[in-house]
């Protein structure tokens, strides 16, 4: 059923060229708060009724959201509570054609601060993933992929994007990563070396359209498959449960600033839109400096 959820998804995914991934979870968000307010007013919601809001009602429903209702739910956290805050805001404002939503303060979330691995427990780690696989080819790809993670400092997704028009390799590499956003980013020799492996030993032909990175059945690989693999192998090699994908490239942005890398050209090789996102690794290298100091100082 079409409605002022679907057309706000239809929004973002034109107009505003939101990833997939945030058309998806924005376009629940509404839904839910849709479903709320028609319970709460008794009556069907529009996209002109939506006008009306008022923080009350965005209050009642992170109420309920947050306390949680029967016994499968068992409501949201404070991060989780903000995120849905932030998407229905952005929804009212798409309904009163981007105007001012209702002022409501959410919780308050203590913003994390990433903390990366070692550079030998980074390639550690990639080197588990492969050598856990049974065929060739399989482990060659998931060294491939993790390498491009710490080494290139992509997400997952831009590395699963990456399609076969990616080859030949050269010394740098296009990717395309948050609102279709391209960037350049170089390629040291040995990750150029672990994709040409790969390239090499892939039972299917890589096509320029298609997935550079295939499934063991010859589709694209899944982000699901990869991280179940770091998982595991982070769990043999007794790494934090914080060791994910992601943290491959928080790890890359931390070195990388830790050997005197400029804050611009880190935000230009991540691909942050704005350099405050860049700036939390800042704290991250503090934090590391903090640990390295505890552990080492014979008074601390």
């Amino acid at each position: 059923m079409q409605g002022p959820a679907f057309e706000f998804s239809i929004y973002l995914a034109q107009q505003r060229r939101r990833s997939i991934h945030t058309v998806r979870a924005y376009r629940s968000a509404a839904e839910r708060f849709v479903a709320f307010l028609t319970d709460h007013w008794g009556a069907v919601v529009d996209r002109a009724s939506l006008a009306r809001v008022e923080a009350a009602d965005l209050r009642a429903y992170l109420a309920s959201r947050v306390v949680g209702v029967g016994e499968r739910t068992k409501g949201l956290s404070n991060a989780s509570a903000a995120r849905e805050l932030s998407a229905v805001r952005a929804f009212l404002a798409w309904a009163n054609d981007e105007g001012a939503a209702p002022t409501f303060k959410g919780p308050r979330v203590k913003k994390g601060v990433p903390r990366p691995i070692s550079p030998l427990d980074a390639v550690a780690l990639a080197a588990e993933v492969a050598e856990e696989s049974e065929e060739p080819w399989v482990g060659a790809r998931d060294w491939a992929v993790l390498l491009l993670l710490y080494g290139a400092g992509l997400r997952i997704g831009e590395a699963l994007a990456l399609a076969g028009a990616a080859l030949p390799l050269g010394e740098t590499l296009v990717v395309t990563g948050k609102r279709t956003k391209t960037r350049i980013v170089p390629l040291l020799p040995e990750v150029r070396a672990a994709i040409e492996d790969y390239a090499g030993r892939v039972p299917w032909p890589l096509e320029r359209d298609q997935p550079l990175f295939r499934g063991v059945r010859g589709g694209g690989l899944s982000a699901g498959v990869v991280r179940v693999k770091v998982q595991r192998a982070r769990g043999k090699l007794g790494l934090s449960d914080r060791t994910t994908p992601h943290a491959l490239r928080h790890s890359f942005a931390t070195h990388l600033l830790g050997r005197g890398a400029d804050l611009r050209a880190l935000q230009e090789l991540l691909g942050h839109a704005s350099l405050s996102s860049t700036q939390v690794y800042t704290q991250v290298d503090a934090a590391h400096l903090m640990d390295v100091y505890r552990n080492a100082h014979p008074r601390a």
